[in-house]
């Protein structure tokens, strides 16, 4: 599916196992890839379209240094790191780490639906932007919101309480200033007291056992779209997009990368921008990362497109409003979101 830069599920850069490669050319122009386990069986080519580019064999096996170099400038740019020596290092921990704390289903406790997980993230997006966090901050908190409902037992009088915990432990990993104890009871209208919060945090950590290391899915867009020389506005939807997928409890299934990977998708498609083969090459590269099968990208695109048809007409729409100012370009008002359906089920 040449359209949305969508590739077969078997990475071109595997970062979890040695593979040998050899390329090969089809004669109708397709680079594909081969990939031989272990065991000396030959598995199915990877298959990925050029747009019409020349001579992409020859890129393609430059792909790996090629990756490797954008990627430190893209974590240079992005603030991520300071030294350029570390930036592979760091990207392969970032792509180990993100498969951590997976979860194997969309299953809440019974007391729980997701309509009241809806509307919990959502006044947590609002906290969240009241108190001016960074955008890291919200995905953690929500992160260990998801962890915290299947590990530990919370009763629905106490949601609200253990929303604001999370929140507040994602702040003291991820801020340099905190609020006062007081202030997080202020906002909650003193429904609970210092001690039941405190109380509610000792608890949240041993549940979780004091790991509250995550990857955001946010730095994989910001790195995907900085390898794929993507405008400011296709990075503003995506990031929208993006946000969107923290109050579908469907999205909890899938990795950080793959949430990335198909908000860019959905992005790029929804705004139609012109390409150019230098854009296209570019879009290429970024996509050689393994972001997942194309089922999947597919199914979180059609969540996202759902998602966002009906985001202004739903009682949490606290996202729908912060994307639709001037500082974020109006995207959550786009007029290419209404046919993003549409435009899907011709893509595919």
């Amino acid at each position: 599916m040449a359209r949305t830069g969508f590739y077969d599920p078997k990475p071109l850069l595997d970062l979890d196992m040695k593979e040998r490669r050899s390329s090969a050319q089809s004669s109708d122009g397709i680079a594909m890839t081969f990939h031989e386990d272990t065991n000396g069986s030959v598995e199915e080519p990877v298959v990925f379209y050029p747009h019409g580019l020349q001579g992409l064999h020859s890129l393609q096996a430059l792909v790996p240094s090629l990756l490797r170099h954008e990627m430190e400038i893209a974590l240079e740019k992005l603030g991520l790191i300071w030294d350029r020596t570390y930036a592979w290092d760091m990207f392969l921990e970032m792509m180990r780490n993100q498969a951590q704390h997976c979860f194997p289903n969309t299953d809440l406790p019974l007391h729980f639906t997701d309509v009241t997980r809806a509307i919990l993230v959502d006044w947590i997006i609002q906290v969240h932007e009241m108190m001016n966090f960074q955008e890291e901050t919200l995905y953690l908190a929500i992160h260990l919101l998801n962890r915290s409902l299947r590990l530990i037992k919370v009763t629905t009088t106490s949601l609200q309480l253990l929303g604001m915990v999370c929140l507040f432990l994602a702040a003291k990993k991820e801020e340099c200033l905190l609020p006062e104890v007081s202030v997080l009871c202020y906002l909650m209208d003193h429904t609970y007291t210092k001690q039941q919060l405190l109380r509610m945090e000792r608890k949240v950590l041993c549940g979780l056992k004091f790991n509250l290391s995550h990857c955001p899915p946010l730095h994989f867009l910001s790195l995907l779209a900085t390898v794929a020389r993507c405008s400011a506005m296709v990075l503003w939807m995506a990031r929208y997009l993006l946000e969107l997928s923290l109050l579908e409890g469907q999205c909890v299934v899938f990795s950080p990368l793959q949430l990335a990977g198909a908000s860019l998708c959905l992005a790029r498609l929804v705004l139609q921008e012109p390409s150019t083969p230098e854009g296209e090459a570019a879009w290429c590269l970024a996509f050689t990362i393994h972001c997942g099968s194309e089922a999947a990208l597919l199914k979180i695109m059609h969540i996202l497109t759902s998602a966002a048809a009906k985001a202004h007409t739903q009682e949490t729409c606290a996202t729908f409003i912060k994307y639709s100012s001037i500082a974020t370009m109006h995207v959550s008002r786009h007029p290419g979101l209404i046919n993003a359906s549409s435009l899907l089920v011709e893509c595919t």
